[in-house]
């Protein structure tokens, strides 16, 4: 399928590794030139070769900024100014029990995992609806429905995504502009691989019966009980992106594996 993004201008935040990377790669394949986001050069550099070696004659540019604060955003903003779509993907995660989660941790949660996409939304959107045309994504999670109780920080962020997502479409009534949220469930991204290796090595298993119990235990609801593939939701990402998704705003778009049991 031609999700018609040849000559369309994409940022993807936090594009060097998981999903962002993924998107990017996606993106890339199907026409879209692509500025790829991370805090470090030899990062996105890498990340830039790696996108290119699958994709060959892949349209990319480097868009390093350090998104945790708005002198970041703003030298983003200042050195691409315009693009047709954007991406809201950096974000951390950390499992930590709720009494341990100082002022400080909370605040550098929803810096980083939520005034990232508000910073470059505030400049990016108008600019989309000004020319009739735009997509603005926030990968959320299905802990932005389901909060873990492991990391409720983390939760927190993401339904405010969730919130912000929602709100902003709402703005873009009558217009070729739209704005959603994706939600993606337990995924096989490099963090989550370190996560899982940790568990693994404490609990003296194969990784392979350390994901089977986090299934069991943790995510039992999962349909899938496996991880995601980052690839898995960059397909979803890049169709909301598409010309072709013009009636999808406003949504919450579930790629969870069935974490989330409800029709809503």
């Amino acid at each position: 399928m031609d999700l018609q993004l040849k000559g369309k201008r994409a940022l993807v935040t936090g594009a060097t590794a998981g999903i962002g990377h993924a998107i990017a790669r996606t993106l890339a394949a199907e026409g879209a030139e692509v500025l790829i986001n991370g805090r470090a050069l030899d990062r996105v550099d890498a990340a830039i070769s790696a996108i290119s070696r699958d994709v060959p004659g892949a349209q990319l540019r480097p868009a390093v900024a350090d998104l945790s604060g708005a002198e970041g955003a703003a030298a983003l903003i200042k050195a691409h100014p315009e693009v047709d779509i954007l991406v809201n993907n950096v974000g951390i995660f950390e499992p930590v029990a709720f009494e341990r989660i100082d002022d400080a941790d909370w605040l550098r949660f929803f810096e980083i995992n939520v005034m990232s996409g508000v910073r470059l939304s505030r400049h990016y959107l108008p600019r989309m609806k000004a020319a009739n045309w735009g997509r603005v994504v926030f990968i959320s999670s299905e802990s932005g429905l389901c909060p873990p109780a492991e990391m409720l920080h983390y939760g927190m962020t993401k339904s405010a995504q969730l919130s912000l997502s929602r709100g902003l479409a709402e703005t873009t009534v009558g217009s070729a502009v739209t704005v959603n949220a994706v939600l993606p469930g337990p995924t096989r991204t490099e963090g989550v691989g370190t996560f899982m290796a940790r568990l693994a090595s404490e609990q003296g298993l194969t990784m392979a019966e350390a994901e089977a119990r986090f299934f069991a235990q943790a995510r039992p609801s999962s349909l899938l009980q496996r991880f995601i593939e980052p690839l898995e939701v960059a397909a979803l990402v890049a169709y909301v992106c598409s010309p072709l998704a013009a009636a999808t705003n406003g949504a919450a778009l579930r790629v969870d594996g069935g974490v989330v049991r409800t029709n809503a």
